[in-house]
Order: structure tokens, then C-alpha cells, then sequence
């Protein structure tokens, strides 16, 4: 051990061992929270603390599979993009409920574009004495604690990685780095009979197609889609099209162009049961978004369609592979630092991924799917 590191890490407790009530703030979409997991984990495992977190709309219905989470605090915040952003009055009003709660410390995550000073004054208002997040400025008495955020100008880490390194501020940690979402039994038993409903005998294998996405840019063409779906029913497994009931509208073409080996449940699962199919599934392709990410929780196969808007986000510790391409031009965001991660951190990848590779991959995938071989973290990063 560095000479002065073990008085530094005993430093760290002293100032945080007493920090029994710790708020998380993470405000933005589920698969954010998800990816937040092992920092939540390693918050519990060394503090033996209650874990409140506020998190938006978006995230909310994910939070009763994720066992760290002792309370949930559910608040549109209006720096964060989101349905219906909390007013000016409404930000008070949270202040005012987060000082009853009495928290001891709160801690910020953000993805490096983000700022969290808006968070950070919103936790100061409440009266919060310990408060750490990333920063770029010094934020002065905005947070008690910080790290000086490199990302992306300096290097880029995926985002589990980024938020385990800020707890350790607090010389939280953990043995085991996994995402963590659990099961429902009831869940799982109310999955099998919607199953039976289709036609799908529990115990069988199934792939799951995920089409949907909360952005347009990160779109992969209905038409490859269905020619993707036709070329994997050549494995005889059926293939399950998944999304919201909104997301109906893209998942019924895609399932009637595939044929009848396709069965689009679109709105006709709860989170849990969601989660559960996941489980259950022999492989997934997906956009990239939540699905990836319970994916990667659960330990099951993913093929990844995966438009480059953040590297930091591919699938952590799962066996799988990734099929990166370009977001259109008129698609792609305007925050500076999103475009400077763009020209300067990712590998660019102008041509859409063809179904014929993603067929041949998901067919290997299935395979050899026992063998640990996960995707590399920093595979989109220069």
C-alpha cells in the first residue's frame, strides 16, 4: 500500500462513517439509476446506511427491483430533460420536504455532460451538511465534497466505473461491481402464463426484440428490423417484441413484417414482468437504452444496435456484442461537451449495422452463450 494511503482512507470514513441517512440524486432515466447500482451498493455495504433516492418519473418504476434503495423521492427536475419539469415554487416546495427528511449527506450523480450545481444548491436549500458530486468549477460552498471533473477532455470511463469512483470519496466500496435489479417471484409467475397466452411454454427459448427509443436519433429503420427478425427465425426461436403501449405503433409492424414467428407484447407488461422476460431470455437486441442495462443486470446475452451519443453507456459486464453507428447530422445534440466527447473521444462508425451481421452475431452469441466473455467498457472510446 502508497505510503499515507491507508491515513487518507481512515480519514474518509471518520469524516462519513456517521452518515446513516444519504440521499442519491439521480434525476435523470432508468437506465442511469440502473448503471448507479453498485455505487448504491457500495454506499450500503460500507455505511450500513438508508438510501433515499430522488429520481425522476422516468426511473421511478425501476427502483422496487433495485434491493439498496430504502425510499424513493420521485421529482421532475427542470435542469434534467424530462415530462414535466418541476417548477420555480414546486423546487422550494422539495427543499422544504428534503430538510424534514433530516439527511445527513447527499450525493450527485451526473453523466459528464450534466452540471450538478443546480442539484447541489437544491441539497444546500434543504440543509443537507454533506453534499458531493463532480464538478469542472470550483463550486465553492455549493459542495462540501468534490472531484474535478476530466470527463470527457481528459479521458472517459463508463459510467458504473465513473459513479463507484465518487463514492470512494467517501471510501465506500465494494466487492461486487454488478448491476443490480432483482426478480419478482410473482413477476416471473404472471410472465410464464402471458407466455402460455402467446403460445410460448415456459422453459423454452426466446429472443426479445427491443426497437424502441425515448430519442429519434437513437432509431434503428423498421425495415431492417423486420429483415433482422426474418433472417433470426431461421433459429426456430420466437421472437418477442417488447416496448411501452405507446411504442405499439412500432413494434405491430415490425412483428406482422417478421411473420409468425414474431409475437409483439408492447404494452402488455409490467416492469417487473419486463424484467422477468429479460431474464428468461436466451439472447436481446436492443437500441440502447434501459432494456441494456436490466440486461446486463440479469446476466443475459445482448446485441446491442447502439447509436453513439454517449460511450459511456455500453452494457457492463455481460457477455454480448455491440453494433455502433453515427446519429444523424441534424439529430445530433447541441451541448458542447456532448460534441467535443463526439470529435475528439469516439469511434466514428458512418454506415447503419446490417442484419445479416447482427444475425450471424446473435446466432454466435447464443452459441457459446455460457462463456464470460463481456464487452469491453471502453469499446467506443478512442
Amino acid at each position: 500500500m502508497l505510503p499515507g494511503l491507508l491515513p487518507n482512507m481512515l480519514k474518509k470514513l471518520f469524516v462519513w462513517n456517521n452518515c446513516k441517512k444519504i440521499l442519491c440524486i439521480r434525476a435523470d432515466n432508468m437506465g442511469d439509476l440502473v448503471m448507479t447500482t453498485p455505487a448504491l451498493k457500495a454506499l450500503k455495504e460500507t455505511f450500513l446506511c438508508h438510501i433515499t433516492v430522488l429520481t425522476s418519473t422516468m426511473a421511478q418504476h425501476i427502483t422496487g427491483f433495485i434491493p439498496v434503495i430504502d425510499e424513493t423521492i420521485i421529482c421532475d427536475l427542470p435542469w434534467v430533460k424530462a415530462n414535466a419539469a418541476t417548477t420555480g415554487a414546486g423546487l422550494m416546495e422539495l427543499a422544504n420536504e428534503l430538510r424534514s427528511y433530516n439527511f445527513d449527506a447527499a450525493i450527485i450523480f451526473t453523466v459528464y455532460s450534466q452540471s450538478a450545481l443546480p442539484a447541489a444548491m437544491l441539497a444546500m436549500l434543504a440543509g443537507i451538511p454533506k453534499r458531493l458530486a463532480y464538478c469542472r468549477e470550483n463550486p465553492y460552498d455549493l459542495l462540501t465534497h468534490w472531484l474535478p471533473d476530466k470527463e470527457p477532455y481528459t479521458f472517459v470511463q463508463h459510467q458504473v466505473q465513473r459513479d463507484l469512483n465518487l463514492v470512494a470519496v467517501t471510501g465506500a466500496n465494494t466487492q461486487d461491481e454488478s448491476l443490480l435489479v432483482t426478480v419478482n417471484e410473482n413477476d416471473r409467475y404472471s410472465t410464464h402464463h402471458k407466455l402460455r397466452q402467446s403460445g410460448i411454454e415456459p422453459g423454452r427459448d426466446y429472443i426479445l426484440f427491443h426497437p424502441g427509443v425515448s430519442e429519434e436519433k437513437r432509431k434503428y429503420p423498421v425495415e431492417r428490423w423486420i429483415e433482422l427478425g426474418k433472417l433470426v427465425a431461421n433459429t426456430g426461436l420466437p421472437i418477442l417484441l417488447t416496448g411501452t403501449a405507446k411504442e405499439s405503433g412500432l413494434t405491430g409492424p415490425i412483428a406482422t413484417g417478421i411473420g409468425d414467428n414474431a409475437v409483439d407484447m408492447a404494452g402488455r407488461l409490467t416492469t417487473g414482468e419486463f424484467i422477468a422476460l429479460t431474464d428468461g431470455a436466451a439472447g436481446i437486441v436492443s437500441v440502447n437504452t434501459a432494456t441494456i442495462h436490466i440486461a446486463a443486470a440479469r446476466q443475459t446475452p445482448v446485441i446491442v444496435l447502439y447509436a453513439l451519443t454517449n460511450p459511456q453507456h455500453t452494457p457492463w459486464k455481460v457477455n454480448g456484442k455491440i453494433f455502433p453507428y453515427n446519429v444523424a447530422e441534424e439529430l445530433q445534440s447541441k451541448n458542447e461537451i456532448i460534441t467535443y466527447a463526439r470529435k475528439h473521444r469516439m469511434v466514428q462508425h458512418e454506415a447503419l449495422p446490417q442484419p445479416a451481421d447482427i444475425a450471424n452475431a446473435l446466432e454466435n452469441l447464443l452459441r457459446n452463450r455460457s462463456s464470460n466473455k463481456y464487452i469491453a467498457p471502453n469499446t467506443l472510446i478512442l
